[in-house]
């Protein structure tokens, strides 16, 4: 019996270590969301983020349901207004852009996530000097945040690559 309770011990350490070292790499056809904020002022950030929740709130009901890039891609595209009059309601000057946009390297997690042109949509807000968010809209990976708050980086990386093998 003590044998087989180290012997399963050894194989979850062991599990553990490779689900860490595991690269989790975002899918080429991915669709980046980035809000920028006009700068790092609490003010400013704090607009920033509620500004965000409201769109992501208002692009998830609209493709909630889609499975596929081709689906979300146009979703996105036919409601750019929709998205512009989320932001009006906050009398703040802003440029929106869905496209191919440049993202810096972000490290999050444990998982490095390279610098490069990616789709997307970017707001920036006024002078777009401060801090951004950032996250991964098809596949939905923007989920992960609100669900796994409380979790390690382990879950983390689980969670994500899943995520991404289902799509």
């Amino acid at each position: 019996m003590k044998k087989l309770i180290l012997i399963l011990f050894f194989i979850s350490i062991g599990g553990i270590f490779l689900i860490k070292n595991e690269e989790i790499i975002i899918p080429d056809n991915a669709i980046r969301f980035r809000v920028i904020a006009n700068s790092n002022n609490v003010k400013d950030q704090q607009e920033k983020m509620i500004i965000k929740d409201k769109i992501e709130k208002e692009i998830y009901n609209l493709i909630g349901t889609k499975k596929n890039v081709e689906e979300v891609r146009d979703v996105l595209k036919n409601n750019i207004d929709d998205i512009k009059k989320i932001i009006d309601k906050y009398n703040v000057k802003y440029d929106i852009n869905y496209g191919i946009n440049y993202f810096p390297t972000k490290n999050y997690k444990g998982i490095m996530y390279p610098a490069g042109n990616y789709e997307s949509l970017v707001i920036t807000l006024g002078e777009g000097l401060g801090d951004n968010f950032w996250c991964v809209l098809f596949p939905p990976l923007c989920l992960v945040e609100n669900n796994l708050e409380d979790t390690s980086n382990i879950e983390y990386r689980s969670y994500i690559k899943e995520i991404i093998d289902k799509f």
